[in-house]
């Protein structure tokens, strides 16, 4: 497998499936008969084997399966100097669920209280032969999914006071990262794949929002973020229509966005949802600037079905009609449990597929 810079051929979206002893070690430590010293414990073990495992089937890059996390954004938002992470009877459900979501809330000036993923990092990067991904999610979390009812009127009358706030705290979280080692950064940014969903785009009417307007004040608000990045960390945005239990809460096609997505944000690459027929087809990757790379997800973590070589190298055949076969890799399409909950498969299920992507990345580009 190539060495060349992220993202690699075959990657890797970011959390995995929890171990059976890692649930029970955190059921324990809720109920208060496991110390958070114990707790770490356990979860370093599991992590240094499933990054083992990550390498074992040929992968050359490796998350820590986001083990020490509850929610992929909730854990990261709620520790930002402001934010409070609250239950939201309105926000938009999951397909098939009834369950209240959970919404950021800014209270006072959002700032950095301290780091927040570094340490996670750091151990990540002791066990790992091969290149350690960090993933975070992205600042529009603070606000695409409630909107301006979301952040306190009075702390910011003025949303550009709020952008550039939520910037200068995440430019102190990706400096620290970089200290500690990190050059393969990933922005988890859902919100523009939501914005393909004419459902979600009639909620943002309704609460005031342009839906129009929003892809780019979403993409800028993510460029301001990673403005003064180190040089040579790689900044990568992922995107997909929601995971959760094995459902999603949007879909679409690309279209919609495209421009502001593929035109507008300064990343180095998007990894893109690209699963089912939710996702659309490839035409919008016309908008992709030549030499910016493409990490297509073209295998699912939603069911344990194993997508066949023949049919991901027929889907890589075709996306490479509208961007150059050099500029593509190929991924699961997101992680295999977004929550501590994990999808509606089975860690071998979880491992074949990772191999999956490996095999079809050997054969395509060698």
């Amino acid at each position: 497998m190539d060495k060349e810079k992220p993202p690699l051929r075959a990657d890797v979206v970011g959390s995995l499936l929890r171990p059976r002893r890692l649930l029970e070690a955190r059921e324990k430590a809720a109920r208060g008969e496991l110390a958070a010293a114990a707790l770490r414990a356990v979860e370093d073990e599991c992590i240094r084997e499933a990054v083992a495992r990550q390498e074992s089937v040929g992968l050359q890059v490796a998350t820590d399966g986001e083990f020490r996390r509850t929610w992929w954004n909730h854990d990261f938002m709620g520790r930002l100097g402001g934010v409070e992470v609250v239950e939201d009877p309105d926000a938009l459900r999951f397909v098939g669920t009834s369950e209240t979501r959970l919404v950021s809330r800014v209270r006072a000036r959002v700032h950095h209280a301290g780091p927040i993923a570094v340490g996670d990092f750091a151990y990540l990067r002791s066990v790992a032969r091969v290149t350690p991904k960090q993933c975070i999610p992205a600042p529009a979390m603070l606000y695409y999914r409630g909107g301006r009812a979301r952040i306190d009127q009075e702390v910011y009358p003025d949303l550009d006071r709020f952008w550039i706030d939520v910037a200068s705290a995440y430019a102190e979280e990706i400096r620290l990262l970089h200290a500690a080692g990190c050059d393969y950064l990933q922005i988890d940014d859902t919100s523009h794949a939501f914005l393909c969903d004419e459902r979600f785009r009639e909620s943002c009417r309704r609460r005031g929002d342009d839906p129009e307007r929003l892809p780019e004040v979403l993409a800028e608000a993510l460029n301001l973020a990673i403005a003064g990045r180190p040089e040579g960390m790689s900044v990568v945005m992922h995107t997909c229509r929601g995971n959760w239990k094995s459902s999603w809460m949007a879909e679409g096609g690309y279209g919609p966005v495209a421009e502001a997505v593929f035109g507008r944000t300064r990343v180095d690459a998007y990894f893109l949802e690209y699963d089912t027929e939710r996702a659309g087809g490839f035409e919008p990757l016309r908008f992709v600037p030549r030499g910016r790379k493409v990490v297509l997800g073209l295998v699912t973590t939603k069911t344990p079905r194993l997508e066949t070589k023949d049919e991901l190298r027929r889907r890589i055949d075709e996306a490479a009609r509208y961007v150059p076969l050099e500029d593509l890799c190929i991924s699961p399409q997101c992680g295999f449990a977004s929550s501590v909950h994990g999808n509606a498969l089975s860690e071998d299920d979880q491992w074949r597929k990772l191999e999956r992507v490996v095999e079809v990345a050997r054969a395509v580009w060698g």
